[in-house]
């Protein structure tokens, strides 16, 4: 009897497609396996079916399961200090790459090459931002973007926003005097929702007040991110995955719709009245956006029936989406681990408030009101600054890739020449930043590199500090991101004392277990909470929040 029709085709299908897998495969092992055989630098542990998976996941077992991948990449990493840099294979899961720490060889692939941006860098963060932005687009395309949002995250634009963060930051004080009288809470948690209320405002012209109550954008935003994961793939496997993101994606982008187009008729309305369009210092990102790209456009675009492009007004959504992610993360974590920094170190809150009472006075009643009428007081604060940069020096809250070039083939320490065509580059910030070759004590908080003259031994190396990157796609909120944790930092460290209750949290924790999680503890099978003993780290939610979300308790200071 003849094979069915349909279960022949099938079988050829799976075939083919199993052939095609396979020399795909070869391929790409063939040529990694090329690198290895000429002495190009990688962990030992590779294999033709599984790459490096099994050496990464060796040093991944060393720290807590939702460590942030920084983390053991670091730990990896010390295993090539004579190259400062390495490939490592993760294919099919995740391109494989070179990762450097040598600050020399980042600045080659971010400044004097400009290397674009991978395919991977856009699709790392597709659910979250919805498809093209300047973090993934290059060339001509990238420029014109860039140019048309540069005026909303100018310093000029932002210091005329300093009121509105100050406000925002004074009701996050008056959260924690409420806290105060409280449980232990995470940290993590109400300073995100600060700078939610900054982002959206900044970004969208919209004052949420999400401080005080529930809104639908940054709850759809919070349920994407904590189903996403740039690598893990337990968490990109997971099939409801993509459901779930795409629903509350919908609702974001019907939001972020409605203010675009709402904006683009406050133009219009102002073009017929022939009214001369306010300032632009302080006036929203997709404001200034819209009119940047009018203008371009020319007034036949603005008459009374005109309708806003669907083509720009999609990717203006995209662009909302990725400032209101990186906006809130990044900033919020960083908050999040100064706050840490500040309980840990008293001799350095000490500096602080004495820098802010010399600066806004002794009657701490009146920062507000000195830095809402003189909001360039702010840059006075040297010290404040310093502590804001060593802090992201210990935790930057992000990495940056690029994609390798038959142009570019990249010194290594030791004078090997390694190529980068065909695989992409990685530089892990936590790995440059505490890059013992380059940086002295490195584990160690010590503002005062960022205040030394050059020449002191102490003086940061040029090029080895990257928490937003350097060159020209360096990150666009920057300014913003540093003129909200001074922010934070000037109106809380000399009324609050933050004390990290992680012990308490443990114990909740363990008495509200299930019984696989104390099982797994009386079988000696306790998963780590630690990295390197201390159990404040970051993690691989979105921007690198603390662990845990920092449970903490906090006091007024007297």
């Amino acid at each position: 009897m003849s094979a069915h029709p349909i279960a022949v085709s099938v079988g050829v299908l799976l075939t083919t497609g199993f052939a095609y897998l396979a020399v795909v495969t070869y391929r790409h092992r063939a040529n990694i396996n090329r690198l290895r055989k000429n002495g190009f630098p990688m962990p030992e542990k590779w294999s033709w079916f599984f790459g490096h998976s099994f050496a990464l996941l060796e040093y991944t077992q060393r720290f807590p399961p939702l460590a942030n991948i920084g983390i053991p990449m670091q730990e990896l990493s010390k295993n090539f200090a004579d190259t400062e840099m390495f490939l490592i294979d993760l294919w099919p899961s995740y391109p494989s790459s070179v990762v450097i720490f040598n600050p020399e060889a980042a600045n080659l692939a971010t400044q004097k090459y400009n290397l674009p941006k991978p395919a991977m860098a856009g699709a790392s963060v597709e659910p979250i931002v919805g498809g093209t932005s300047i973090l993934s687009m290059n060339g001509a395309e990238w420029k014109k973007w860039r140019s048309l949002l540069n005026p909303g995250f100018s310093a000029a634009s932002l210091v005329n926003h300093v009121p509105f963060v100050v406000d925002c930051v004074q009701v996050f004080c008056d959260k924690l005097r409420e806290l105060a009288a409280k449980e232990i809470f995470s940290l993590d948690e109400v300073v995100s929702r600060l700078t939610f209320d900054v982002i959206m405002k900044v970004a969208l012209d919209s004052d949420i007040n999400y401080q005080r109550c529930e809104h639908v954008l940054p709850s759809s935003m919070n349920t994407i991110t904590h189903w996403h994961s740039f690598w893990d793939p337990r968490v990109l496997m997971h099939p409801l995955r993509p459901f779930v993101q795409k629903y509350h994606a919908k609702k974001m982008v019907t939001y972020i719709q409605k203010q675009i187009e709402h904006r683009f008729e406050e133009l219009k309305t102002q073009k017929a009245l022939s009214e001369t369009p306010a300032s632009k210092r302080g006036r929203s990102v997709i404001t200034l956006a819209l009119e940047a790209f009018l203008e371009e456009k020319g007034d036949s675009d603005m008459t009374a029936t005109a309708v806003l492009d669907k083509e720009f007004s999609s990717i203006v959504s995209n662009h909302i989406r990725l400032f209101l992610f990186a906006g809130n993360d990044t900033t919020s974590s960083t908050i999040a681990f100064s706050i840490h920094l500040m309980s840990k170190h008293p001799e350095a809150l000490a500096r602080l408030r004495e820098e802010h009472d010399s600066i806004f006075g002794t009657d701490i009643t009146q920062t507000a009101t000195l830095l809402k009428d003189q909001p360039t007081l702010f840059n006075q604060c040297r010290y404040t600054l310093a502590f804001v940069k060593e802090t992201l020096r210990l935790y930057p809250p992000a990495a940056n890739m690029r994609l390798g070039s038959s142009e570019l083939v990249l010194p290594a320490l030791n004078g090997q020449m390694l190529p980068t065509e065909g695989l992409n580059i990685i530089l892990v910030h936590q790995t440059i930043h505490k890059n013992p070759r380059i940086w002295v004590r490195p584990e160690e908080f010590i503002p005062d590199r960022w205040l030394v003259d050059p020449g002191h031994e102490l003086y940061p190396p040029p090029g080895a500090f990257r928490p937003f990157d350097i060159g020209p796609r360096r990150c666009i909120g920057q300014e913003l991101a540093l003129i909200e944790i001074r922010m934070v930092l000037i109106m809380v460290a000399r009324t609050f004392k933050f004390s990290p209750a992680y012990e308490e949290w443990n114990r909740t924790l363990s008495s509200n277990a299930g019984v696989w999680p104390k099982l797994k503890e009386w079988l000696g099978m306790k998963e780590l909470n630690t990295v390197h003993g201390d159990r404040v780290y970051q993690t691989e939610k979105a921007g690198t929040h603390p662990s845990d979300g920092y449970p903490c308790r906090v006091s007024v200071v007297d």
